[in-house]
């Protein structure tokens, strides 16, 4: 009996290894080749590493990639850090970009495309090196910020931020929100009055134009009205809404992004049943957990935090677990830069998941077949149920 165990544990971590995944929220990589000092700012959400700190290679991110990027690149596990960046720098970006995705063993793949400081591949880009569909997921504060720019007067800046939201999400599957950089997360839960959106339209203008006058930079949208504005109009067009959750760089007040502030708002969106999907939330996860449990359209990941966090990945993926109902919780990498993250999100997923259920088997909590069916759930079923994939790969 303990030996069919032991087989049947091991056949799970096999098809773990094997097992297709969607990525339902991640973002373009870099073109270009990169220094090693670039290169250690785009590991984590540091700007840029600081020798007051030491090197982030020191970190569990950098571990975690010498042990199971390396090899990725025909270099033994755990070599240097110069020797990594000497084999990355040969290989040049294109191979080594095509390599990670290629690796990662995905089947979709939803692209945040609102943050572009840089150029980066696109969707269609991304999709190619994977060999999966990529999809668009819009970013509203951009897509605000855009009209903003475009010098639309502020009482057309409603009508036209809700138009030209619809005719992106005929393509896009999902939107964006990043409330919780700007404002936090404590937002009303009441829709805006189209008085209160025209009053905080003039205000967003009137530091345009003071920003203007003073040479600086166009202003940011940080407006609680305007957030939830775009908010209801993503709701409108009937697109799945993610938000960032917590764990960041340094612009957002960890205190301010807890998912559980989110709860006014969760409890009138819930009635329209637009799918909310809260993105990263580690230390939160727990808190994420609960509300993915309470809250009928309410989803939930790790993203972002499964590559940082390297090898305690399966702790922190257990935590999520243990209130978060298995058909709400998707996989996702958030990878931003590197195509390491595509592939290390993956793969200490794929681990972390695989020893959950493993130890679930093991334990008589679950069986081997219910086990195989939460994996392909967590995968790539729940995004594909929520995002509508099936309909939008067509």
């Amino acid at each position: 009996m303990m030996g069919d165990m032991r087989q049947e544990t091991a056949d799970i971590l096999q098809e773990m290894d094997i097992l297709r995944l969607v990525d339902h929220h991640c973002h373009g990589v870099l073109p270009r080749d990169l220094g090693r000092s670039d290169f250690e700012g785009f590991l984590t959400e540091v700007a840029a590493p600081s020798p007051l700190g030491g090197t982030l290679f020191d970190s569990q991110i950098g571990f975690a990639l010498r042990r199971w990027c390396a090899p990725v690149l025909d270099l033994e596990a755990h070599v240097s850090p110069d020797e990594y960046l000497a084999r990355r720098a040969a290989l040049g970006a294109a191979e080594v970009n095509r390599r990670f995705l290629a690796a990662s063993g995905l089947d979709g793949l939803c692209v945040d495309t609102g943050y572009t400081p840089e150029p980066l591949l696109e969707p269609a880009e991304l999709g190619e090196l994977a060999g999966a569909q990529g999809h668009e997921i819009v970013r509203l504060e951009d897509l605000a910020e855009k009209v903003l720019a475009d010098g639309v007067s502020a009482s057309a800046l409603p009508g036209e931020v809700r138009s030209r939201l619809a005719v992106r999400a005929e393509h896009a599957v999902g939107a964006k929100s990043i409330a919780a950089y700007r404002v936090g997360l404590e937002l009303s839960g009441e829709r805006p009055s189209a008085q209160e959106v025209k009053t905080a339209a003039e205000r967003l203008y009137r530091q345009a134009e003071r920003a203007l006058a003073g040479g600086s930079g166009p202003p940011r949208i940080a407006d609680e009205t305007l957030h939830r504005f775009l908010i209801w109009s993503a709701v409108d067009c009937e697109m799945p809404i993610q938000f960032h959750i917590a764990y960041g760089d340094s612009d957002v007040d960890l205190h301010r992004a807890d998912p559980a502030r989110l709860a006014p708002l969760l409890r009138e969106l819930e009635p329209t049943n637009t799918p909310v999907l809260l993105l990263h939330n580690y230390p939160y996860q727990r808190h994420a957990g609960y509300l993915a449990q309470v809250f009928k359209n309410v989803f939930v990941d790790l993203s972002l935090a499964t590559h940082n966090v390297g090898h305690r990945a399966p702790a922190v993926l257990a935590e999520l677990l243990e209130l978060a109902p298995f058909g709400k919780v998707l996989f996702a990498s958030d990878a931003y830069g590197l195509a390491e993250h595509y592939y290390l999100g993956a793969l200490l997923f794929r681990r972390s998941l695989g020893r959950f259920l493993d130890e679930g088997v093991a334990e008589g909590a679950w069986t081997r077949s219910d086990a195989a069916r939460v994996a392909h759930l967590i995968a790539s079923e729940n995004a594909r149920r929520v995002y509508k994939l099936d309909d939008a790969d067509q």
